[in-house]
């Protein structure tokens, strides 16, 4: 599978966005609320958030789950540590990691949540793998992740000017669950899409900047972007203008639950 995100620019920008991130994550709470509510009614010993960021969801899993065990990971040091010192959780672990490489135990966790995390994994199958290896059978891995349809309105723009990599590319339906393996069941899969609207094309560059989340992609162009090409950017993303006047940007997202298959 083509090697789509630099992982180490991911862990770079999120670790210096940490103290801006929740200031402009409107959407991302939004997702991520949406995606406690699909969590299962049930009593669990371990928790494991994946990609917990800023630790926005440490206390709403603890009020879901009052008696388990936090496991809060993120590739990303400085939002680890921004999390840590904020979100103050007596039963909860703070890790350091790579979701591809989980330092957990085998068949030891309960269940996994991931808000807009796994997006910026480097092999996806590598991802489940690990996945499957650290659920308990009949374990729930719930996650809400982001599709190919992302902010196409500036991949259109850009396309107007060059045929460089400007916009992070994530995975489609089809090739997400294309690499999830034998052993997890798919329950259940539910799309939507988020239009976030702003005046200005600077208002959505500096949100982008200041959650961490500008280009990623493995190859992307180098060096400067010249003034021309700019001013045709803007142009090219200014002719997108919806009926009311406002700059639309666009989020797919998916809403995904997957369960460990119980041994016979």
């Amino acid at each position: 599978m083509e090697k789509l995100i630099d992982k180490q620019r991911v862990a770079d920008s999120f670790s210096k966005a940490a103290t801006s991130y929740d200031s402009v994550a409107e959407l991302q709470r939004e997702i991520g609320s949406e995606l406690i509510n699909r969590l299962p009614h049930k009593t669990v010993d371990r928790v494991l958030d994946l990609g917990c960021g800023t630790g926005y969801f440490t206390p709403l899993l603890r009020d879901k789950y009052p008696h388990a065990v936090l496991i809060n990971l993120d590739l990303a040091e400085g939002m680890l540590s921004y999390a840590r010192n904020n979100r103050y959780d007596a039963n909860a672990h703070w890790l350091c990691a790579d979701a591809e490489s989980l330092p957990i135990a085998d068949n030891s966790v309960d269940l996994i949540f991931s808000s807009l995390a796994i997006q910026w994994c480097e092999n996806t199958k590598q991802l489940f793998a690990e996945l499957l290896r650290v659920l308990r059978p009949g374990g729930q891995f719930v996650v809400a992740t982001l599709g190919p349809e992302t902010l196409f309105e500036l991949k259109n723009a850009w396309q107007a000017v060059d045929s460089f990599t400007h916009v992070n590319k994530f995975l489609s339906r089809e090739l997400f669950l294309e690499a999830c393996p034998n052993g997890l069941s798919l329950e259940s899969f539910h799309e939507a899409y988020k239009v976030l609207r702003y005046n200005q094309l600077k208002e959505l560059t500096d949100e982008l900047k200041r959650l961490g989340a500008h280009n990623m992609n493995a190859g992307q162009q180098t060096g400067l972007t010249g003034r021309e090409r700019i001013r045709r950017f803007k142009s090219a993303y200014e002719a997108q203008r919806d009926a009311q006047g406002f700059l639309p940007a666009t989020y797919q997202v998916f809403y995904v639950v997957f369960q460990k298959q119980t041994q016979d």
